[in-house]
Parts: structure tokens; sequence; C-alpha cells
């Protein structure tokens, strides 16, 4: 069991390659291995590209060995026809007699389907191999369809004293928090995220493009929540850098359901303090990325409220970084 956890790690670390590139498909990844040695690898290619089975194949030099290969795979192949043909086809015309998957697909396309068609072309199936570190890659992928609405990350920056803003501002514009390393690290948090939010007043008072700029990658679809269309087209947020969805809704589970219904399978809460809190209190979040800098205000918006499951913390130079987790 353990050669079959150190494959599926490396299946994990090789699939990250994808983050931000192939939803709506997961970012899956696969290695085969012959004589505890690996032949090829691959991750599940940008959107309309092939999977990270036929990548792993295709990478195989002399593809007389597969039939004499293990297939390692973080998901389990799919078993239908989509942009590409099924995975668990391929892996069954090149005669591959072993496959280890992390998990089960839950996505009602597969659900078990794969699996089943591998087994009866006589292919030898093991299914459950760090399967918690397998869901836990591929939260994304099973929240938007588990639970039928995004991966929710909710990212404030605190002072020490515990504001997320000033009490007056003379400016149209953001009151940096943290330092640059920190706003950088955000930058590339956007990139790899399929959508970012703000309520009203953060898009009135900060006027926010909401794109990447401190990083290399893809702008994030930029989502507004504007209930009396207080906003005019001036805002940053409908210029022409990312696409711009305004959604005049005033709860989260309303806010969710239109955001599955656009497709988004992941977003980043950006803000301002309703906006975080109202998903916070409906408990309609997955993740909470909480920066604490040095600066102090005294008085100003609070930082949200809430109670979770710190998971881990990290010192950014000057700054702290807590990520939790909603279990």
């Amino acid at each position: 069991m353990y050669i079959n956890e150190k494959y599926i790690k490396r299946c994990i670390e090789i699939a990250r390659n994808g983050l931000g590139t192939t939803r709506p498909n997961p970012m899956v990844g696969s290695v085969i291995v012959y004589n505890n040695k690996i032949i090829g690898e691959g991750f599940t290619s940008a959107y309309g590209g092939s999977h990270a089975e036929v990548n792993a194949i295709n990478s195989v030099n002399d593809k007389s060995l597969l039939q004499y290969a293990t297939l390692f795979v973080t998901l389990e192949p799919c078993s239908h026809f989509g942009k590409k043909p099924p995975c668990s086809d391929a892996i069954i015309r090149h005669k591959i007699s072993n496959v280890v998957i992390g998990t089960m697909d839950t996505h009602s396309k597969v659900a078990g389907k794969g699996i089943e068609k591998l087994k009866n072309s006589g292919c030898n199936v093991t299914v459950g191999v760090l399967e918690d570190s397998c869901k836990q890659h591929h939260k994304r992928f099973f929240t938007f369809h588990n639970k039928s609405r995004p991966y929710i990350i909710l990212k404030w920056a605190q002072t020490s004293d515990g504001f997320i803003a000033p009490k007056t501002k003379d400016k149209q514009k953001p009151v940096w928090i943290t330092n640059k390393t920190s706003r950088q690290l955000v930058h590339k948090w956007r990139t790899e995220e399929h959508a970012i939010l703000v309520g009203t007043n953060t898009a009135l008072q900060d006027n926010p493009s909401l794109t990447v700029r401190d990083w290399t990658g893809q702008n994030p679809i930029r989502v507004v929540l504007d209930k009396n269309e207080s906003l005019s087209k001036d805002f940053k947020v409908f210029n022409e850098e990312a696409k711009t969805i305004v959604i005049k809704e005033t709860s989260a589970k309303a806010i969710c359901k239109i955001l599955f219904t656009e497709n988004i399978q992941s977003i980043i809460i950006e803000g301002g303090s309703k906006s975080l809190q109202m998903f916070i209190n409906e408990n309609l979040w997955d993740e909470a990325r909480v920066f604490t800098g040095t600066s102090i205000f005294k008085e100003g918006v609070k930082a949200p409220v809430f109670s979770s499951n710190l998971t881990s913390e990290k010192q950014i130079q000057s700054d702290i970084l807590k990520i939790y987790t909603n279990d």
C-alpha cells in the first residue's frame, strides 16, 4: 500500500499544474509505473484538451510496456463522451491491466461507471488510496457537483486591532493593510479561482478592478452585488479586462444559486465586511484566508466575526496569514 500512496501523492503534485485552467473539468493527475519506475506522467490540459490519463499514456515512449504497467490517477477515469472520448476507453484500448484510483468521481455522469467499465474489461482496479487527500485536492469540483454551489473562499485583511477599513477615507481607493508580498499572493490566488465577489460598498469606496496585475494568469470573473443599481458603468469592475456579473440578490443562498447556474466552480469573497459576514452567518463558506497586518486604526469597520478551525498559520514578512476551514 505504501507504494500505491507514493505514486498517488505524485499524481496530486502534478495535478496542481492544472489549477485555474481545467474547469469545468477537475484538475486530475496521473502517472504510469512499470517495474517500480515512472514511465509516463500527465495532468489535465486546459479545458478542451486531453485529460490526465490520456496525457500520461501519450508521454510513454515505449507503448508496448503499457500492458504490464500500472496507471495511477487521483480521480476515477471518466466513462462518457464530452469534449474528448472517455479516458476509461483509452486505458482499455492500451490494455493497461492495473489501475489505482485515489477517489471515486461523484459526478452523476461518472459515479462508478468508469470503475465498472474497467473491471468489466478485465482490469484490476484499486480504489481509495490517499482518498482524503484526493478529495481535498478535488474540493472545488466536488463542492460544485455535490452541493450545487461554488467552493467559497472568504478573504480579508485586518489590522492588528481588528479593523478591515478605516472609519473615513479621503480617496476612492483601497487603504492597504498588508505588505506587497501578501498582496502579490492574493493576485496569485485570483488566477487559481473561477470568480471573485465584492459588495456595493467596496466597489463604491475602493473602485477596485479585481484583476490580476502582480501575477501572471487569467483574470477571474468579477461578481458585484448591487441591489439598487447604484454603480455606474464608469467603475473599474465594468472595464473590458474581465467578465462581470451583477447580482441584485441579498442572501448568500440566492447568490450561490445564481453562481451555480453560471457554472462558477469556485469564488473568492473579497469584501467588504457586510458581504463576508452574510456568507458566514448563512454558513455558506468553505475556507477563510485572513491576513493580519501591523497597522492600527483604533476605529473603523470591524473585521467579520466567525468561529472555525485554524488549519495553518504562516508569517509573510510583517504579516500573518491564517487559513481556516469550515467543517
